[in-house]
């Protein structure tokens, strides 16, 4: 070994000093990943513990008013009982709450990391709390209201875990891009809050880590933006390719060589199939394990860099994490590890022996037309529900509106504007007049008609729709189902919550469906046999405490093929969707798939 001037020499190979400072800076950043991940772990099951408290509180109180959930069918009463002002208090407060815990204490975490100061996960939490006061303005509460619910939907901005599902229905953004007026300002909006959350990325910064009123802070991260929105959004892109990579490397590391080492040994029949089987889960399981690990780490570490490009932005000095030196024992950190590795190894073989029950091969997952037979024929027509039945769906969904001499037609539409070129509602006409309009050459079907068209070959899904959806519709659609004795095979549905709670309180032999697209309390308990679900709401966990309740899921409107293949092969009771063929073909190709197929199935599901 000869010893040379700023570095070392083994053999062949040199190690210069600007290597040991980067080897060091590795490790000082691994340090503080240990450390993120603990406050993760630790704040998670904190702001768990509070939501399970302020729930209660909101159970409480919609118990008082004789309901089980607040849902976007169901919400008029907040402005006509004395609980609701109470209830809105209780939700702006929660979202306070979860800004101050989910987000504040994040960066003040950071900022005390970046400055080599260190405190207990405790005092970073009780800081974030005690923020809450520097919001309780008119400009803090907007701050508030837009993370919550406006950051989730542009995707630009911090945000909170409790809204980050949070998101416009896809039957408005339907409606949104079809309209020539309706669309320039949705877009309009859309830049808007863009350039907001942009702008403001600093907002929280200014007042959390300088104490600068929210004014203050806001016109401090205008001029910071407006001086480095060039290096902002380079280091931005850098960040997540960064993560990107990460995550690709994680998987090519623990799924895609394993997986396939153990396919070709299988093949070359060296391998029992359980053993095969047993690999399979253990690899898939430390790989979702992995992204679990960097889902859970990639928001706070987002936040330092957001934090530390504050710092430089101001002082116009590169600022560097500031390693703790009191760092945890290595065994210790060994000792997790090894915990964690004992842990999936038991989870994989438990998931072994129950394998078949655990990622099932059969699809039991229902397909329904949607406004009646999708793209297969003209909707909302007798000969949609043929094609429906052709394509093997087992059920088909459409819309029925009152005639303004009291019979019930089949349109989804306010007026028959688009699919008949008329613009009038079917409450402006007579069912006489409405027959002879054609919707692609096929009449506009009555009630009765699709009841007819539909008998022992579908489950006809009957959605009370539009203005005249009241308790005579609803009255009319039982009286009508009872007539042709078709209560087994029909399903009446509504957005109307009150429609749907009356039929089941008042005929309990009617099967009865509520679309829910927004929802908080209980869901699951709601008064009604289906709950239909958009497809952001449709968790596993969801479908399995709506299951538990008693009731069964509809996913809807499932089209793209991605869709359609995670929830095919979920515990979902059936989708709604305007391709039935696709689905049929979808569900062959389910029912061919390998045990590594299957697997991945469930384990994709559960990443959504």
């Amino acid at each position: 070994m000869r010893l040379c001037p700023g570095s070392l020499r083994f053999g062949r190979r040199r190690f210069t000093l600007k290597h040991m400072r980067k080897t060091k800076k590795i490790f000082d950043y691994l340090t503080m990943l240990d450390q993120i991940w603990i406050y993760q772990l630790v704040t998670k099951a904190g702001i768990f513990a509070l939501a399970c408290v302020l729930q209660g509180i909101f159970r409480l109180l919609l118990k008082s008013t004789g309901r089980v959930a607040l849902t976007s069918g169901d919400f008029v009463f907040l402005f006509k009982s004395w609980q609701g002002p109470l209830i809105l208090f209780i939700g702006l407060f929660s979202l306070s709450v979860y800004v101050a815990l989910d987000l504040n204490s994040k960066i003040i975490m950071s900022g005390r990391l970046l400055n080599g100061q260190k405190e207990s996960v405790w005092q970073y939490l009780k800081e974030g709390f005690l923020s809450i006061r520097k919001f309780l303005n008119p400009r803090g509460i907007l701050i508030i209201l837009y993370i919550s619910l406006i950051a989730p939907i542009v995707g630009v901005g911090f945000s909170i875990s409790l809204t980050r599902h949070f998101y416009i229905p896809a039957f408005i953004t339907s409606v949104i891009y079809k309209s020539p007026v309706y669309t320039p300002l949705y877009f309009s909006g859309m830049a808007f809050f863009i350039l907001f959350g942009i702008s403001n990325i600093f907002i929280l910064h200014g007042v959390l880590l300088d104490n600068m009123s929210v004014k203050e802070a806001g016109r401090q991260s205008k001029a910071l933006i407006k001086a480095h929105w060039k290096d902002y959004f380079l280091k931005t892109f850098l960040y997540f390719a960064r993560l990107l990579g990460l995550s690709a490397l994680v998987f090519l590391v623990f799924a895609a060589i394993p997986l396939t080492v153990i396919e070709v040994v299988s093949q070359l029949g060296l391998l029992a199939a359980e053993t095969e089987r047993f690999l399979m889960v253990l690899f898939v399981l430390i790989t979702f394990f992995c992204f679990l690990r960097i889902s859970l780490m990639s928001a706070l570490l987002y936040i330092v860099e957001i934090t530390r490009r504050y710092y430089m932005y101001k002082t116009g000095e590169n600022v560097r994490y500031v390693p703790d030196k009191n760092r945890r024992k290595r065994w210790t950190s060994g000792f997790v590890m090894a915990g964690w590795a004992a842990g999936i190894l038991v989870a994989a073989a438990a998931l072994t022996m129950v394998f078949d029950e655990a990622f099932p091969k059969e699809v039991t997952t229902n397909v329904i037309g949607h406004r009646a037979g999708g793209e297969e024929a003209p909707e909302n027509t007798v000969a949609g529900l043929d094609a429906a039945a052709g394509a093997g769906a087992y059920g088909a969904e459409i819309d029925i509106q009152r005639t303004a001499d009291g019979y019930y037609v089949v349109n989804h539409d306010s007026t028959f504007g688009r699919v008949a070129g008329v613009n009038k509602e079917p409450s402006q006409m007579t069912v006489e007049e409405i027959k002879e309009l054609r919707i692609d050459k096929e009449p506009v079907a009555t009630f009765e008609e699709m009841l007819e068209g539909s008998r022992g070959r579908l489950v006809l899904f009957t959605e009370l729709k539009g203005k005249t959806a009241d308790i005579r519709m609803a009255e009319d659609a039982v009286r009508i189902i009872k007539e042709y004795r078709m209560e087994d095979e029909t399903v009446i549905i509504s957005l109307k919550y009150d429609l749907i709670d009356y039929i089941e309180t008042n005929y309990p032999e009617i099967q009865t469906g509520y679309l829910a697209f927004a929802s908080f309390g209980n869901t699951a308990r709601l008064n009604c046999d289906y709950l239909a679900l958009e497809e952001e709401t449709a968790t596993p966990g969801n479908i399995v405490s709506i299951h538990e309740n008693g009731r069964k899921v509809i996913v809807w409107t499932v089209n793209s093929r991605q869709s359609q293949q995670r929830f095919l092969s979920s515990n979902a009771d059936a989708i709604i969707t305007d391709r039935i063929t696709q689905a049929g073909e979808i569900i062959g190709e389910l029912e061919e798939r390998t045990d590594l197929e299957r697997i991945l199935s469930v384990f994709t599901g559960g990443l959504n």
